[in-house]
């Protein structure tokens, strides 16, 4: 019994090619997290104004939005394995540009957000394909632990990169971390290369043809079918309900500044406790990526992840502060895993890119958009109402998708066809 419920290694016995896929993944990821430290540091270097460390954020979230959605009409109708080494070759042009830059003492800063966002653009051409691949290469049944397994990969990169950055440009120079990434994208290469090809199912959702009108045609046919499919559009709208209106990163350091003092290390736990409670339910995803009601497992996970942060907005002292942001970490984790199962055994084949592409993008704005909420209703009330209120509405928000849409809750892997193309 405690053993099925430990993380679930099925998908690593059960597949070759999404085991050399997982584990250059996460090689990649790991140099991500080392060139993001990196840049903010040196944009920091550069400018010593938050304005300019913000505009890092512009750089990916432009990007990001414009080019994804077409990387997800692409990835409908190009063949996915192509597509995403395409990205990872030209993610691995711009990190060689940026350790040139860094290591020949470049003074621009306008130059280091150009190839931040030359970086991410290409990074967004890739990501709805490669979103594609976890249900091309397992069986229905395995794709949640699949996604599980994935997302551990991420959050132990998002807990040891800033750690090794510094300890890396303490060491040899800024430059380097910049130069850890280019390795690690030549190893993400290698295995994607060795992926065998992934064309899609053909589909003509949207009409045929090159054009920009085609282009938008496509896009507007993956988000269609988005709002059309109950299940899709009610997992959707649960995610929107927990980020934005319970977002809370935003009203850290306020947080932090009112009950800790400002300490810089408190700030550093905060973040670190929700990472290290994502961590832990990885640790634990067998328990619950076996499990077939994996809509109903999404619900729990997002009203879990309300009720925590309001448990954060009114808890005295740094042990229940911190455990409450762990458990919302490890809610954020079952929720982001369970939507990712249902996005992608809910869509055909043919449309899966798009969906990703549109699943990126709320998945990108629902954070944004939550942390200006809760900075304004912070700002003109308190930082506990900004919180409770958040947490308040996204918990009613995800109820009532569970009771307007029957469909998510009814959602369960094992009536989902296989995820290879007939």
């Amino acid at each position: 019994m405690i053993r099925a419920s430990l993380l679930d290694l099925r998908p690593l016995r059960a597949s070759a090619d999404f085991r050399r896929l997982w584990w250059t993944q996460a090689v990649s990821v790991l140099g991500a997290q080392l060139t993001l430290f990196a840049v903010l540091l040196q944009v920091w270097r550069l400018t010593g104004d938050p304005l300019w460390t913000g505009a890092v954020g512009l750089a990916h979230a432009v990007p990001l939005v414009v080019v994804s959605l077409l990387g997800g009409v692409l990835a409908d109708s190009h063949d996915r394995r192509r597509l995403v080494l395409l990205g990872t070759v030209g993610q691995l042009v711009a990190t060689t540009l940026l350790a040139a830059q860094a290591l020949l003492g470049n003074r621009s800063v306008l130059l280091v957000l150009g190839l931040v966002a030359l970086q991410t653009a290409f990074a967004a051409l890739a990501g709805p394909a490669r979103r594609t691949f976890v249900p091309r290469l397992l069986a229905p049944a395995l794709v949640p632990a699949g996604l599980a397994l994935t997302h551990i990969g991420f959050q132990a990169a998002m807990l040891v990169g800033p750690a090794v950055g510094g300890l890396l440009t303490a060491g040899a120079g800024l430059g380097w971390c910049y130069a850890a990434q280019v390795v690690a994208l030549a190893v993400s290469v290698h295995g994607v290369a060795r992926l065998p090809s992934m064309p899609p199912e053909q589909d003509r959702a949207g009409g045929t043809g090159d054009g920009t009108a085609a282009v938008l045609r496509r896009v507007g046919a993956g988000l269609g079918f988005v709002v059309r499919r109950p299940v899709l559009r009610g997992s959707f709208l649960t995610d929107l309900s927990a980020t934005l209106l319970a977002m809370p990163v935003a009203l850290f350091p306020m947080v932090n500044e009112e009950r800790f003092g400002g300490s810089a290390q408190t700030l550093g736990l905060f973040m670190s406790a929700v990472a290290l409670g994502g961590v832990a339910a990885s640790l634990l995803s067998g328990a619950w990526t076996r499990l077939s009601r994996q809509g109903m497992v999404m619900l729990a996970a997002a009203s879990t992840w309300c009720v925590a942060l309001t448990v954060f907005a009114v808890v005295d002292g740094l042990v229940l502060t911190l455990l409450a942001l762990a458990v919302a970490g490890a809610a954020d984790t079952v929720s982001v895993v369970a939507r990712g199962t249902i996005t992608q055994l809910a869509t055909p084949d043919a449309l899966r890119g798009r969906v990703a592409a549109a699943e990126l993008v709320v998945g990108m704005a629902g954070p944004d958009l939550g942390n200006a909420r809760a900075g304004a209703v912070a700002a003109a009330t308190s930082s506990t109402l900004g919180l409770v209120s958040g947490g308040l509405l996204g918990l009613l928000g995800v109820l009532a998708v569970a009771w307007r849409i029957p469909e998510v809750r009814r959602f369960s892997v094992e009536r989902q066809p296989a995820g290879r193309p007939g």
